[in-house]
């Protein structure tokens, strides 16, 4: 695995620029319906929905809100190689329109991609604290009519169709493999290790039009349900946190926004990732050193043929991380070079 390419559309998530079965991989966070703050996206998109939450009709917004998202996820459907995996962060809603309520996009997303076919597999809820402990909802100290904060969001796991085959004894699988405490860590249901995080732009203006996630998300993803050289979608890219993600684990990526400005933005992020590799890379070498010291030998059966450590599986041994050496743009969007991670003495 030497390159990954790495392209930005300005365009439509409704009408993907991509041949059908193209992409291995969708990380994405739309547009949360009944959210104030995509009011205008979603009117722009369907005036109907501007004139539903005018007359106090929160139910019918919310529909037409999901069927204008439902175009979205046919195209990922089109564009998405069977066997692929889709998630889609996304939270429910809580607002007054003609009365108080939740909204649940959550369980209205995942009914339309089962009614597109594909399966839900289980998610995850990652705990996003958004307020203060001191803070309260409804009527404060007296029952009935408080209600609690939502501080979570779903991360929603599908897949298209039968699972995934390899080669026997496919290389860039088992060099992709994570380690098994990393396993136990990424594929628990709950995450709490992680917080909402605003990207760092230049103008303050694009950071009020973003709604972004950390890296850690969308990187954890990308290693959990892909491959080195797969290439990764996010038809919701925002500020490109998936890219950049997509770049640091050493997997091809394609954004597509209707917004040109954060589109224009990007070139900062994804040049800043040979030095965000390293550190991810050390990060995870160190993290794994750390478990291995607090390990009893007999629960460490393998030595892993990349780096100095034992390792507790025999699917482990041939893990390889890799660094992005050198980013350089391209007529087509952003190339990078990728090398083997081999720790200086300072991060062995």
């Amino acid at each position: 695995m030497d390159e990954t390419t790495h392209r930005v559309a300005v365009g439509d998530a409704r009408d993907l620029p991509l041949a059908a079965d193209a992409v291995d991989l969708v990380v994405t966070s739309p547009p949360y319906p009944m959210i104030e703050m995509w009011d205008a996206v979603f009117t722009d998109l369907d005036p109907e929905i501007g004139a539903a939450l005018d007359a106090g009709a929160g139910e019918r917004a919310h529909d037409r809100m999901h069927a204008v998202l439902a175009d979205a996820w046919r195209e990922v459907k089109r564009v998405l190689r069977p066997g692929g995996i889709a998630v889609v962060n996304v939270g429910d809603a809580t607002r007054s329109v003609d009365r108080f309520r939740v909204y649940d996009n959550h369980a209205r997303v995942t009914n339309a991609f089962a009614d597109l076919g594909f399966d839900p597999l289980p998610g995850v809820l990652w705990r996003k604290p958004t307020n203060s402990a001191a803070k309260f909802m409804g009527s404060g100290m007296v029952p009935p009519n408080a209600y609690v904060t939502l501080e979570h969001e779903h991360l929603l796991v599908f897949r298209n169709g039968e699972r995934r085959g390899f080669e026997p004894g496919a290389d860039r699988r088992y060099e992709a493999a994570y380690f098994w405490e990393e396993r136990n860590d990424w594929f628990s249901d709950v995450w709490t290790d992680l917080n909402g995080a605003r990207q760092d732009l230049a103008e303050p203006g694009l950071r009020e039009r973003s709604a972004a996630f950390p890296f850690a998300l969308p990187y954890r993803l990308i290693n959990m349900y892909s491959v080195y050289g797969d290439t990764v979608l996010d038809p919701f890219w925002g500020t490109g946190t998936t890219s950049v993600a997509a770049a640091v684990a050493g997997r091809n990526s394609v954004g597509v926004d209707a917004d040109p400005e954060v589109v224009a933005a990007f070139a900062d992020r994804i040049t800043a990732t040979p030095e965000l590799s390293r550190a991810v890379a050390a990060d995870r070498l160190a993290a794994h050193r750390a478990f291995v010291a607090e390990t009893d030998d007999d629960a460490l059966g393998y030595d892993a043929v990349n780096y100095d450590v034992p390792v507790r599986t025999n699917q482990e041994r041939d893990l390889q991380l890799y660094t992005v050496a050198d980013v350089e743009a391209t007529t087509a969007g952003w190339r990078a070079t990728h090398e083997p991670f081999v720790p200086t003495d300072d991060e062995a």
